[in-house]
């Protein structure tokens, strides 16, 4: 297993569990995308060997494990089911708010029930009427008189919507004068003004439930808040943001690995029957899968020398965020694309898994910050100009 994310040998501990966890899910991981069916038996997996915890600290019974290990771990679940990682990429993203809170009142019990594998948490930023654009959301904190808060909001694309067991989200502060003056706070699933409306029925990523939610009147007491009032869009931009990046890049890298891996395995092992030869004597074949594993190789190394830079950040640190997250979302397409091409026919056909690639890459183009997005603010961050 080459430890591009440079790793230790208790983070490969960690890797190795993964990819066997990777290898019992595999065919599951069909049904998961045919059906468009939650892989509760994969969470259930991940709880049970402390992968919930693998980014909290030790103090709260957590693995305590660096970015690095997160993104190695996120590719072997995504070599066998996009779907898992994504799930997984949202609660470890979110958990790390629990982390990061100076203001959440049961912030020591949280963390330690996401420790032990009780308590599944996911991102609900996205709002219809902010789109994609995740930091600015349309919804309003009002002070409820009684020392807390009330808000309504329509979330779209909330991850794990229903099976979460709570949702890390986003308002604007009481009396806001800007959408980037928000503030985060967690909402527990079941919870009186909590609804999910519909279902999930994608072109990829199928089992990741991600479904729109409904905030009607939500009751959100003082030490439910996540950050200060207005301090929101920095928790998104210096917490969530690189752990998403990390974690969702890991994915599509995941399933550019897969992708490279069925490619490889189907141009050695077909050819024509007339001659004997096989489809790797082509040489324009041999090309595509040399294409497909030098773009792999190339985004993996970013992202693990981002991974690293994020043990001791300086000002270049959020710039290779941007990029490996752009990178990796931009070789997703291509491998896949060049899979889709060097297999040919049996490509289109369910058997190889090169289609589910190719639907699966493209979710992440749309997932906010969309590459749109990331190419336009690594653009200002290179001229010299604020994000937003």
């Amino acid at each position: 297993m080459t430890n591009i994310h440079g790793i230790d040998a208790t983070g490969l501990e960690f890797v190795a569990t993964a990819a066997e966890i990777a290898a019992e899910i595999r065919e599951e991981a069909v049904e998961v995308d045919k059906d468009a069916k939650f892989p509760a038996r994969s969470l259930a997996m991940l709880a049970e060997r402390g992968f919930f915890g693998l980014c909290i600290p030790a103090d709260a019974g957590g693995q305590a494990q660096p970015p690095g290990v997160f993104a190695a771990v996120v590719e072997q679940l995504a070599r066998a089911c996009p779907s898992t990682a994504m799930i997984y990429v949202m609660h470890v993203s979110a958990s790390r708010t629990f982390v990061a809170s100076q203001t959440l009142a049961d912030r020591a019990s949280l963390l330690r029930d996401v420790a032990a594998g009780k308590h599944l948490t996911t991102l609900a930023f996205s709002e219809r009427g902010s789109r994609s654009q995740f930091w600015a959301p349309v919804s309003q904190f009002e002070q409820d008189g009684n020392g807390g808060f009330v808000t309504s909001a329509s979330k779209s694309w909330v991850t794990s919507a229903n099976h979460a067991d709570s949702y890390v989200s986003s308002a604007q502060k009481p009396g806001a004068a800007s959408p980037l003056e928000s503030t985060l706070y967690v909402a527990r699933r079941g919870a009186s003004g909590m609804k999910v409306t519909d279902s999930f029925d994608g072109l990829g990523l199928r089992g990741n439930d991600s479904a729109p939610v409904e905030i009607t009147d939500l009751g959100v007491a003082a030490g439910e808040l996540l950050t200060p009032q207005g301090d929101g869009a920095a928790m998104m931009l210096e917490v969530v943001l690189p752990w998403f990046s990390v974690g969702t890049a890991a994915m599509a890298h995941g399933i550019c690995l897969a992708a490279v891996n069925a490619t490889k395995t189907h141009l050695s092992g077909t050819g024509f029957e007339h001659d004997g030869s096989k489809l790797r004597d082509l040489p324009n074949l041999r090309a595509r899968l040399a294409k497909m594993s030098c773009r792999t190789e190339q985004s993996r190394a970013l992202l693990g020398f981002t991974a690293q830079a994020m043990l001791a950040p300086n000002e270049q640190t959020p710039l290779y965020v941007l990029q490996s997250r752009m990178s990796a979302l931009e070789a997703a397409i291509d491998v896949t694309d060049l899979a889709m091409k060097a297999c040919g026919g049996a490509a289109f056909s369910r058997h190889l898994g090169v289609e589910q690639m190719f639907r699966d890459a493209r979710a992440g183009w749309v997932m906010a910050p969309t590459v749109d997005h990331l190419q336009e603010f690594v653009g200002r961050a290179l001229t010299g100009m604020p994000l937003f």
